[in-house]
């Protein structure tokens, strides 16, 4: 799902940039670490970005403020509050992710999208092409760095706790089913009806909470990163906008796309980014995961959990 912000909200959100982000990183990651700290005028700068790369890459800067309503200086302002040398240097990296995508899965998208609306193309396959799409971009952007250093946090964490509503309960509780496979400390912060305070009292510096939050967003979900943060958790946040009002909270974000010619934004992304950090944790942490793994499944067998014949 697509959102855009006014020209002023863009702008803001660029001028305050937070420490720790890696300037190797990509446009997309900069843009989430720093984005609830932009002034209103560099967000919506930031917002017509996000949502206009092919124009933004293959048009001048005159054009892009001419379409946009915003100044060509704010661009170059936001360019800077990002840690591009200047605001080509953000285009060019604009330009290479596009020509290893756009001519594909993009495009394909929109035309089976057009083609549905005029009744010549299926649902699953306008539905297929977005899917493919949303990977696409989201591979091309993944700062893989970012992901690697957040599982090891993790890993190395006393306690993980998990925390997901409305839409996004069901992927945390299949983040939660595939981790107790492989580790004994991550669990849901609040599950059948249990308190969601009782699951964050006693959190600190020594432990994680992975958030998965989309609009429309739970409020209960922003107030726990606010918390944690206070407490010194380590918090790890997966959305789908820049706008998540949980960004300024986490100490590592991943915004994943959801485009679709649904009626509800697509989990697609997201179900590959929790199977990719429970990939990654069991890379890390090797024969103790094997033999977790080798005991939960030997225990599932006594108790008769699967079928096994």
């Amino acid at each position: 799902m697509i959102h855009s912000l006014t020209m002023t909200e863009t702008i803001e959100t660029l001028s305050a940039c937070p420490e720790g982000v890696h300037l190797d990183s990509t446009f997309e990651t900069r843009l989430s670490d720093r984005y609830s700290g932009l002034s209103y005028t560099l967000r919506q700068a930031a917002d017509y970005l996000a949502n206009n790369p092919v124009d933004v890459a293959s048009r001048t800067l005159r054009t892009v403020s001419r379409e946009s309503g915003v100044s060509p200086a704010a661009f170059s302002r936001l360019a800077r509050a990002l840690d591009y040398a200047d605001f080509e240097e953000l285009r060019e990296e604009m330009r290479a992710k596009i020509g290893r995508s756009v001519n594909n899965f993009a495009e394909r998208a929109e035309r089976l999208h057009s083609q549905h609306q005029e009744g010549r193309a299926s649902f699953v396959d306008a539905h297929l092409a977005a899917c493919q799409s949303n990977l696409q971009t989201f591979v091309d952007s993944l700062d893989r760095r970012a992901l690697e250093g957040a599982v090891d946090r993790v890993a190395a964490a006393r306690k993980v706790m998990l925390l997901g509503a409305l839409g996004s309960t069901g992927v945390v509780e299949y983040l939660s089913y595939m981790a107790s496979f492989c580790v004994d400390n991550w669990m849901m912060a609040s599950r059948m009806g249990a308190s969601l305070g009782g699951g964050m009292a006693g959190l600190d510096e020594r432990d994680a909470l992975i958030i998965v939050t989309k609009p429309p967003f739970s409020e209960r979900a922003i107030q726990a990163a606010a918390l944690a943060q206070q407490q010194g958790v380590y918090v790890v946040l997966v959305t789908d906008t820049h706008r998540c009002p949980a960004l300024k909270h986490a100490s590592v974000s991943f915004v994943v796309p959801t485009d679709s010619p649904h009626f509800y934004s697509s989990y697609v992304v997201t179900m590959f980014l929790v199977e990719a950090i429970i990939g990654v944790l069991v890379s890390r942490t090797g024969p103790a995961a094997r033999t977790r793994i080798a005991e939960v499944e030997a225990a599932n067998r006594v108790l008769a959990e699967v079928w096994d014949q």
